[in-house]
């Protein structure tokens, strides 16, 4: 078995959003990931352009159709996402039996603890909302990771927190803490 991981499929199925609609590489672009994603699959979020988890059910068909276990996380395009209960309850009524979530908990693969959330951008300049939900997404990053007990642990999120140009210290330094 292997682990693999992608984000930003912005799946739409059962939605008239289609992403081909910009060109590039976009054409055919469901039916080119399906050979690629089996086994134990991480969807780092932007997973459906749903709005609802009834618009986001076909997507959530051809994923729970293919090969493996897909653990689904939030990404900041995923409007369809509800509470964890109520989805895992929406996936149960579905028949989606290989389609987990991850938030505010890990899941295990081999050893290893699969942990994350969404993420955020935090810039120190902009206070106020986009704080607070940056410290909200810092607190579900801690309760994953301490999920994991004493495991190894491979961490994923939406929103990078380095990549050039930007730095997200609070999540590195939460990141090296565990």
């Amino acid at each position: 078995m292997a682990l693999y991981t992608i984000g930003d499929t912005h799946l739409s199925l059962g939605s008239d959003k289609p992403m081909d609609v910009f060109g590039g590489g976009w054409e055919g672009y469901v039916e080119k990931l399906a050979p690629g994603l089996e086994d134990t699959l991480v969807i780092a979020g932007d997973i459906s352009w749903g709005m609802s988890l009834e618009e986001s059910e076909a997507d959530f068909a051809w994923l729970d159709a293919l090969p493996g276990r897909k653990i689904l996380m939030k990404g900041n395009h995923d409007y369809w996402w509800n509470t964890a209960a109520k989805m895992t309850r929406f996936f149960a009524e579905k028949g989606f039996s290989t389609l987990h979530i991850l938030h505010n908990n890990c899941h295990f693969y081999g050893d290893l603890a699969l942990c994350g959330t969404r993420g955020w951008f935090y810039e120190e300049e902009k206070q106020g909302q986009n704080e607070k939900v940056f410290r909200r997404e810092l607190a579900r990053l801690e309760t994953s990771l301490q999920a994991a007990g004493s495991r190894e642990k491979l961490c994923f999120l939406h929103y990078p927190p380095f990549y050039t140009g930007y730095c997200c210290a609070p999540i590195l330094e939460l990141l090296e803490r565990y």
